[in-house]
């Protein structure tokens, strides 16, 4: 199994602890991977790392699909991977309607389909095997709709071909496992139970058989692991159920929400429930304290040292299994780095 370190969003300023990102490349980690919302803009970060290192890859989880069109996405790909020796992953997603609508002031529309042209435009100037011609339900290259000129004209990327640069895609649900498993290198979930792959196999299986040969021997599943290491458990538990009632209880509308969902399909259904309604009621303390630590502790890897050890026991076995390409480990201690490079490496 790689090792990622998985940087976030969500300061109010945007920096990058690059003593933190050069130990995990001094320790072997494979990646590090910067993100975006409705703040500072991933692209960014990820080049400030390039620039910074030399052996670590870095990805995007994720770049914002609705943000940029599929050839500002490859223009921007292909610039990255050959400006860094090819260590660039492009990692997109397609977000959701409340962020879609509200931020960058486009319909949400298909989010699958919409991902699936996406990748399939962006391979396409990549490649450079002809002029880009394309015709989607999402997108048509040339565009000859509503208040086309008619002058567009199909081109080739400048660029020399660069088709190797890796794509990933963050999904969880069954329609975006099977996307992702049809149309890109990797899936980054945002966490994930390394015992309960009986939640992915399907969806997963649906995409492959689209694709002669491909299986999970040339995937990556690259789900986020939040790691801290402290002997008072319950503390280390704190920062998580923050972020998990953040998204099952705020990450998006009532009835609308992937996270959400996604925990119930891991069998806390009641729990979700109350979480979200005590997030959406405004209550965001108590909608954290209401995430069971029976949760935390499958998703993330706290505690003390032997007990981190003891549970990544299971993050093994899901690796030997092709289970788990990349763990994305979210850790702000040193030592925790180290502890992980010593037991996945």
């Amino acid at each position: 199994m790689k090792l990622g370190l998985f940087l976030g969003y969500g300061a109010k300023r945007v920096s990058v602890d690059m003593d933190l990102v050069k130990t995990a490349e001094s320790l072997g980690f494979d990646s590090v991977w910067a993100a975006e919302a409705y703040g500072g803009d991933v692209i960014s970060v990820a080049s400030w790392i390039l620039a910074q290192t030399e052996k670590i890859k870095v990805g995007t989880s994720i770049m914002q699909i609705p943000a940029r069109t599929p050839a500002c996405a490859a223009m921007t790909a292909m610039s990255l991977s050959q400006l860094s020796g090819g260590r660039f992953i492009c990692g997109l997603g397609a977000s959701g309607p409340q962020v879609v609508e509200g931020w960058h002031g486009v319909a949400y529309r298909k989010p699958v389909t919409g991902t699936r042209e996406y990748i399939e435009i962006m391979r396409n100037i990549m490649a450079r095997e002809g002029r880009l011609a394309y015709d989607g339900d999402i997108y048509q290259l040339p565009y000859t709709g509503p208040n086309a000129t008619g002058l567009g004209k199909s081109l080739k990327s400048i660029l020399e071909a660069t088709p190797d640069i890796p794509i990933y895609t963050a999904a969880i649900t069954p329609a975006g496992l099977a996307c992702a498993a049809e149309v890109a290198d990797g899936v980054n979930p945002v966490w994930m139970n390394p015992e309960r792959f009986d939640l992915f196999a399907p969806s997963l299986e649906k995409g492959f058989a689209k694709v002669p040969g491909k299986s999970l021997a040339d995937f990556d599943v690259a789900p986020g692991v939040v790691s801290i290491m402290a002997d008072d458990v319950d503390a280390c538990r704190g920062p998580v159920k923050g972020v998990l009632a953040l998204y099952i209880g705020g990450m998006g509308a009532r009835g609308k929400n992937f996270y959400n969902d996604y925990v119930v399909s891991l069998g806390y259904e009641d729990e979700a429930r109350k979480i979200q309604d005590l997030y959406l009621d405004g209550n965001k303390e108590a909608a954290a304290a209401a995430v069971p630590d029976k949760l935390v502790d499958e998703v993330a890897l706290i505690g003390p040292r032997e007990r981190i050890i003891e549970r990544a026991a299971a993050w093994k076995e899901a690796g030997r299994k092709n289970q788990v390409g990349t763990m994305m480990v979210t850790a702000g201690q040193p030592e925790v780095l180290a502890l992980l490079a010593d037991i996945f490496n």
